[in-house]
């Protein structure tokens, strides 16, 4: 009897999770009602990414879990009562005639929607939706032809918040009629303030609760790099035309077999020396490449979930990891192959910043070897500028520590962009941004920015003896000539100067 009266107690304890709307609904039900990110995150008590991440597929448990369950039920309802004529938001919507005055013809297909979706240029709710894209019909709708607001918590009588969008293409764009998008052009979306200084709030903060002592105020700052970083990135994308899908599906290529395996994806990490070099003594200057992973936070990344293709074909609008033939290197005499230290034969999987280098040097104005061969990809449309003001934000705040020898804002910056990166895959310390195609895309470009720094080097007349990393370049002859020396992340510094070769040998 104690066995059963166990099971009864468990049973009667025991409750089903809550459900949730489907995940293409929840994103709608808040924007419908002018609900921002930020003002249901602030009222659930997470942060901005986190909603995000419940509006891409992810879904929330525990207490959360019923919170955000009571907010779309009750967002259903409002919207329910307030509009009791339309069907619901699952229900096959209204096909409208396509107005000529828009640049629209008959046959296009245009349709009411139940329930509002921002418009796809300026953000704001749209009642129609153009092939599939939610816009407004009327030019004079559309908040792009409306002054800038404030982001922030609404106040009762002001006007809703802008709302993040996906900037569309130029209409008649080569390659929209192959994937059906048709996009109305009604003027551009207006850019919103500057981000205040979180970085300089936070140190000044920091020092301030440890009475000045630095090394323990750079301590608590390293430890709360990463959800800082987090914090400021929401900040800088306030107000973005791009919507990210922070939580997406990957696929096996980017996903780990084992908790101590590695996925496939090659980041091409040079680990290359010079085999020979000229008979006699040489003076050699290592080379440190200042911030190579902020300056790679500049790359092609893509928005939404990787879709797969097959052929051999790039599209330069998307980005994403491609498995490719790479071609022969011939030079590996004097310069590092862009694909690294690799030794094994045949295709590879390789990132798009690994792809693009290929393809340019392959190109008329290099030609230092034939085109890669794409045999199948995994891309999602893609901005290189989607983290630029966030880039731009550290990289600030890096200058001006450096112009005022405040190494505590040094260290707790470099943590922050470091951190950043290496948290973006598969890590417990990063759950608001989950995105390892970018961890790799960001690597393998910082790889791609040293290989490009090396073929100047050899351009200019270098001899290069080493690249190694992300960060690290060894030459012989006058770099100074070539390189700016200094501290900031256009600049390099010397790292070590060494001698090589025989003194007194002769050709």
């Amino acid at each position: 009897m104690t066995d059963f009266g166990a099971i009864d107690a468990l049973l009667a304890g025991a409750k089903r999770e809550v459900a949730l709307p489907p995940v293409e609904e929840r994103r709608a039900l808040r924007e419908a009602l002018n609900v921002s990110r930020v003002q249901l995150a602030q009222a659930l008590g997470v942060s901005p990414s986190t909603v995000g991440g419940w509006e891409s597929g992810r879904d929330p448990s525990g207490e959360v879990r019923e919170k955000y369950a009571y907010f779309l039920t009750g967002a259903r309802t409002k919207l329910a009562a307030e509009e009791p004529s339309k069907a619901p938001a699952d229900e096959r919507r209204d096909i409208v005639p396509a107005p000529a005055e828009q640049g629209l013809s008959p046959g296009d297909d245009v349709e009411k929607l139940a329930v509002p979706r921002p418009c796809v240029l300026c953000g704001q709710a749209a009642h129609h939706q153009v092939a599939g894209f939610p816009q407004h019909l009327d030019s004079d709708d559309c908040g792009t032809a409306k002054p800038a607001q404030t982001i922030g918590p609404t106040v009762p009588g002001e006007p809703a918040p802008p709302k993040e969008a996906r900037r569309p293409e130029p209409s008649g764009h080569p390659g929209q009629q192959e994937r059906g998008v048709k996009v109305v052009p009604v003027g551009r979306r207006l850019k919103t303030a500057d981000a205040p200084d979180l970085i300089g709030s936070t140190v000044a903060a920091a020092l301030g609760e440890h009475s000045g002592d630095v090394e323990a105020a750079t301590k608590t700052l390293v430890k709360r790099a990463i959800p800082d970083a987090m914090a400021l990135l929401d900040q800088t994308r306030k107000g973005g035309r791009y919507e990210v899908v922070a939580h997406p599906w990957l696929p096996d290529v980017l996903r780990k077999p084992s908790s101590r395996g590695a996925d496939q994806i090659w980041e091409a990490r040079p680990k290359w020396a010079r085999p020979e070099l000229p008979p006699g003594e040489h003076e050699v200057t290592a080379l440190d490449i200042n911030g190579a992973y902020l300056s790679a936070l500049k790359t092609h990344l893509p928005l939404g979930q990787l879709e797969h293709s097959t052929g051999n074909h790039h599209d330069r609008r998307r980005a994403g990891v491609h498995l490719i033939s790479p071609p022969d290197w011939a030079h590996d005499a004097y310069l590092p192959n862009p694909i690294g230290s690799r030794d094994e034969p045949g295709p590879l999987w390789v990132t798009e910043s690994t792809l693009r280098l290929l393809l340019r040097i392959s190109g008329p104005k290099y030609g230092l070897c034939d085109p890669p061969e794409i045999h199948e990809s995994w891309t999602s449309g893609a901005t290189e500028g989607l983290l630029e003001k966030f880039r731009v934000a550290l990289k600030d705040a890096r200058d001006q520590a450096i112009a005022e020898g405040d190494e505590v804002t040094l260290e707790y910056v470099k943590a922050m962009y470091s951190k950043f990166v290496s948290t973006l895959g598969e890590s417990n310390y990063n759950r608001e941004l989950y995105r390892t195609d970018w961890m790799h895309l960001i690597r393998s470009q910082a790889f791609a920015n040293l290989w490009w720094k090396a073929h100047r080097a050899y351009d200019e007349g270098l001899l290069v003896v080493r690249a190694m990393g992300t960060d690290e370049l060894h030459v012989i002859g006058n770099w100074r000539a070539v390189f700016p020396e200094g501290r900031g992340v256009a600049e390099v510094k010397v790292k070590d100067v060494y001698s090589v070769g025989t003194p007194g040998t002769t050709d």
